[in-house]
């Protein structure tokens, strides 16, 4: 059958590049949509979806953009964009999206795409995206391909091959028929995990698998735990066990890496209502790059050398305080079944005695704090443990489990 695919780009400057992309997409035997979201005074006649459209959508015209400051214009347009696409998405009338551009053609492209769903056919040729690609795509789905040359002046020997195993990429995944639904057969849990939270979500793993549960594990890296928060939206999973909620350090300490993007942590499960268990994992670090990297107020402190582009520095009495407060007041807000499981030797494979990063007068501020600021209604278990150790995850599952049967009873 054949499917439609939008092409995302700025007319004005990338127009060759596009059509060649559009002729590829027609050649086999699908049907190409030019968008054009060009800021320049050129116009091009052939665009399916004129920059006048793209602009009307976002409310404004060229002539009132005309005075606006340049990345204004630009966030506009996405903006537009962004719209567009998701209408034509709840319309059934787009399958996949290609986008190219340099600099401004990225920026557009990959934030009108970061609209749509994940598991949707996104692609990005980009003269950018050998560098920092987290502004682009955010926590989305979204292939980005290195144009190695610049896209200017037409064709070239070296764009049309880049360009076709683009559009190679995007008919590949328009022409498949996986789709991401919530499975029929059995309930879907989401686990977050580190490598320092490794032993304890194996663990978790094993049981619940073997308790006929599907399991999906989220890297705590920030654009992961912020997916997990969509899909969780989204109804994809019936309970959560976030044994590693690192991210929340992020949301107070945007120094840290794997500070989140959107949605922040700890909102979706709380929001709907569903099972959800809680730990501290991963809270007793800071993530940052290599060792020139650790900004200069966090020096001097226990330090885990995990690998040369990654440090783990620990963190402190005070910062666990707020961090405390804030799990609280996110958890505070939930109606449906909350645990936190505190486990009291060591958030991490590292924060074990002995190791580098323990600090248990520090823990011990984390739960201080969290008891005095966590409803009543919230259960809070502390465990004479270390996260990784057996006794926990089992205690974990064994909770989540009672919780999801309750919860099923309730249903009935």
């Amino acid at each position: 059958m054949p499917r439609r695919i939008v092409i995302i780009g700025t007319m004005d400057t990338k127009g060759p590049e596009m059509r060649f992309i559009a002729g590829l997409i027609g050649a086999r035997g699908h049907q190409a949509l030019l968008m054009d979201v060009g800021i320049g005074d050129s116009l091009s006649f052939d665009a399916g979806v004129s920059r006048d459209e793209v602009l009307q959508a976002a409310g404004t015209s060229p002539e009132e953009i005309r005075s606006w400051r340049r990345d204004r214009i630009m966030a506009t347009m996405a903006r537009g964009a962004a719209l567009l696409l998701q209408g034509m998405y709840h319309l059934d009338q787009v399958d996949g999206v290609i986008g190219l551009g340099g600099n401004q053609g990225t920026a557009i492209a990959a934030l009108a795409m970061q609209a749509l769903p994940i598991g949707f056919p996104r692609v990005l040729v980009s003269t950018v995206a050998s560098g920092n690609i987290r502004p682009y795509i955010g926590y989305q789905d979204i292939a980005m391909i290195f144009s190695v040359s610049d896209l200017l002046g037409g064709t070239n020997a070296l764009s049309r091959v880049i360009l076709s195993k683009a559009a190679g990429a995007i008919l590949g995944m328009v022409e498949t028929t996986e789709q991401l639904s919530v499975p029929q057969d059995r309930p879907v849990i989401a686990i977050t995990a580190f490598g320092n939270t490794n032993q304890a979500v194996t663990r978790a793993l094993e049981l619940l698998t073997s308790n006929g549960y599907e399991t999906i594990t989220f890297h705590a890296s920030g654009a992961c735990g912020s997916a997990m928060e969509e899909l969780i939206g989204r109804g994809l999973f019936a309970g959560v066990l976030d044994l590693t909620t690192h991210e929340l350090l992020g949301e107070l300490y945007q120094e840290d890496i794997y500070a989140p993007v959107r949605p922040g942590r700890l909102e979706e499960a709380v929001r709907r209502g569903i099972p959800l268990v809680v730990a501290p994992g991963g809270l007793d670090y800071f993530c940052f790059g290599g060792v020139p990297t650790i900004p200069p107020r966090f020096r001097g402190r226990a330090v885990h050398y995990h690998n040369p582009f990654n440090t783990n520095v620990r963190t402190t009495a005070v910062e666990l305080t707020e961090v405390a407060r804030l799990m609280a007041e996110k958890l505070n807000q939930g109606q449906g079944p909350i645990t936190v499981l505190v486990p009291l030797r060591g958030w991490s494979e590292n924060g074990r005695k002995g190791g580098p990063l323990h600090d248990p007068e520090a823990d011990g501020a984390f739960v201080a704090a969290l008891k005095g600021h966590l409803t009543r209604r919230i259960k809070l278990q502390e465990l004479d443990a270390n996260i990784n150790d057996p006794v926990f995850a089992e205690t974990a599952v064994r909770e989540l489990l009672s919780m999801l049967s309750s919860s099923k009873n309730d249903g009935a």
